[in-house]
């Protein structure tokens, strides 16, 4: 496909190691561009600016998720069936039959849990005193999330892998994304055979999803990709969230001390979190009738990809984007998508980022660096891969 003659080019690859490691000198020099740019490299049309991805996450009937948000065909095809993967009726049925376990009422029936998970995740943290901060931010999801869906307590040792590996995959088709096939694969094997052995947890969101094929509300091989895809997101984006929340307080002990001191900041703090450090770097979708975006044409069968990173340190919209600051309003972030698609999960998600901060802010008076982080080689999710942190008691 040749790009419109009237958008720049960006050759670098911003799927190349080196990209995937720092992200955001890459973004800045595509929105220095213009709001569209070319990518030659992945023949694709990149958003990087906030306004355009806005608007087109809002237009989901002009770029549509049905054939796929990744880069490449493959796993666009084995995607299908998945809420990500849907458009229209097709995506508020099946979105419907999960939507009751994510309501604000459904939530607000856990916090009582999850704050008593979070608050003994963090004593054992603060009683070993030197923690690698992504094991920290792993075990509340790593606890909650399974139950929701209700995957039985063999093979759980395995998600975490699975679910970077399944993000991976959904990247261009490069070494990234061929080494994740494998844990991509095991991830869908296992969840084949939960779904065929009926061995999910009772009154679970997998139990709901098996009973509503019961009734013929969706088929039995659906609910193969529906568990998959409410696993994978409440997993991964929830584990960076909270690992980035560590990482930047440790970085910014300001920011720290002001949050001890306001504590109802918090739930603002982790719009800014996720603003400032995105879990998820980008979605593709696919244009399917000529259309324009900010100037520039865009034929059918084309595909955007829309930097929900990018956007969230857009200067145009936010001041001071590449600044940290936890009383910012960053309600508006684009870190859980936006419009029909965005999180369905991101309720669950804050729950349990804002317990764990609240729990932290009650114990812990310091949070130091102990060495230095290392971040995930991942196309699609941004988190790190390891953070090693002292936490001073209060």
């Amino acid at each position: 496909m040749s790009p419109q003659p009237d958008v720049p080019a960006y050759r670098p690859d911003i799927y190349s190691s080196q990209a995937v490691l720092d992200p955001y000198p890459h973004y800045a020099n595509l929105r220095a561009l213009g709001p569209v740019v070319w990518l030659p490299k992945h023949e694709v049309y990149a958003l990087p600016r906030y306004a355009e991805c806005k608007a087109v996450l809002l237009d989901d009937k002009t770029f549509i998720s049905g054939d796929g948000v990744g880069l490449n065909p493959v796993t666009n095809r084995l995607s299908r069936g998945t809420t990500l993967n849907s458009d229209g009726e097709d995506h508020a049925r099946r979105r419907a039959l999960v939507a009751h376990r994510l309501t604000p009422r459904a939530l607000r029936s856990m916090r009582d849990v999850v704050e008593q998970q979070a608050a003994r995740v963090v004593e054992a943290a603060v009683a070993r005193r030197v923690v690698d901060g992504v094991d920290v931010a792993a075990a509340l999801p790593s606890a909650v999330v399974p139950d929701l869906v209700g995957w039985p307590r063999q093979g759980r040792e395995n998600l975490l892998r699975w679910g970077a590996a399944t993000f991976d995959a959904l990247g261009p088709l490069n070494g990234q994304a061929v080494k994740a096939v494998p844990g991509s694969l095991g991830m869908m094997r296992f969840a084949r055979s939960v779904v065929r052995q009926r061995s999910v947890l009772p009154d679970s969101m997998g139990d709901d999803l098996l009973r509503a094929a019961d009734q013929g509300e969706l088929d039995h091989a659906e609910c193969t990709a529906l568990m998959i895809d409410y696993l994978v997101p409440s997993l991964d984006t929830t584990l960076s969230a909270i690992a980035s929340a560590l990482h930047l307080f440790a970085t910014h002990p300001a920011q720290w001390r002001l949050l001890r001191e306001e504590p109802d900041l918090i739930p603002n703090a982790v719009n800014e979190i996720v603003r400032f450090e995105s879990p998820l770097r980008a979605f593709s979708r696919k244009v399917v009738r000529d259309t324009e975006v900010a100037g520039a044409e865009l034929p059918a069968g084309s595909r955007v990809l829309v930097l929900y990173a990018s956007a969230n340190r857009d200067a145009l919209e936010w001041e001071d984007p590449d600044t940290f600051d936890v009383r910012r309003d960053a309600a508006r972030q684009l870190g859980f998508g936006h419009g029909t698609h965005g999180c369905a999960g991101q309720g669950l998600a804050r729950l349990e980022t804002q317990a764990v901060l609240r729990a932290l802010v009650a114990r812990v008076e310091r949070i130091v660096p102990a060495g230095d982080p290392v971040w995930a080689r991942n196309n699609v999710i941004h988190r790190l891969e390891r953070l090693p942190l002292e936490l001073v008691p209060a």
